[in-house]
């Protein structure tokens, strides 16, 4: 077993040198994200024994049970990548390093007023729903810059990106759609020039 999760990620780390090389860009800009939702233990500690050290869970309760069982690889930051609820915002922000879904801004204020009373910041992505699909989170790219405009407010967040979904069971050209549609939402907030805005223009991550 422990041979075949590192040889998956040996398969996937090759493809993403592939794919880096056809793009231009440099493997040292992109990170692996294992995501880890109902992954039992076992595979986790493979996986760190692989050299994989950033793990990603959509579930605020399957978080907080495993964070203690996985609190000596002191080398594992942990992100939240799933929806998520207001009234789970205590339980997240203890554990992680970095929130991929954050879509509204009640939820902005959710994570600002719980950082405030913990005195900490937190890394955020700002989701949005390219696809327009309804099975899907994420605020419509209408209004991704109101929305964006409306968290740099929290002092408390530091928005380091965008994040989105591309459309599911489509073609290359309607996947490539959704994530073109990110990247001028981005070119919008850099023209925005936004307070606090240096931390809203950096590259867009790509899901």
């Amino acid at each position: 077993m422990s041979h075949l999760v590192k040889e998956n990620l040996n398969t996937v780390r090759q493809q993403m040198e592939l794919a880096c090389q056809a793009s231009g860009r440099n493997i040292e800009d992109v990170k692996l994200l294992l995501a880890t939702k109902t992954v039992p233990l076992e595979k986790l500690q493979m996986a760190i024994q692989a050299g994989e050290t950033l793990f990603g869970e959509n579930k605020a309760q399957e978080l907080r049970d495993k964070f203690p069982l996985m609190q000596q690889y002191h080398q594992v930051k942990w992100h939240f990548i799933g929806h998520l609820q207001t009234n789970k915002v205590k339980d997240v922000v203890k554990y992680v390093s970095l929130i991929h879904s954050v879509d509204r801004l009640k939820l902005g204020q959710a994570l600002h007023n719980q950082l405030v009373k913990e005195n900490k910041t937190m890394d955020i992505l700002v989701q949005i729903n390219t696809s327009y699909e309804e099975s899907k989170f994420g605020a419509p790219p209408e209004t991704a810059l109101e929305l964006v405009e409306q968290l740099t407010q929290f002092e408390t967040l530091n928005i380091k990106g965008l994040m989105t979904i591309g459309k599911l069971n489509a073609t290359n050209e309607e996947t490539r759609h959704c994530f073109r549609l990110l990247k001028s939402i981005q070119a919008q907030i850099r023209e925005k020039r936004l307070p606090r805005g240096d931390k809203c223009i950096r590259p867009t991550l790509l899901a």
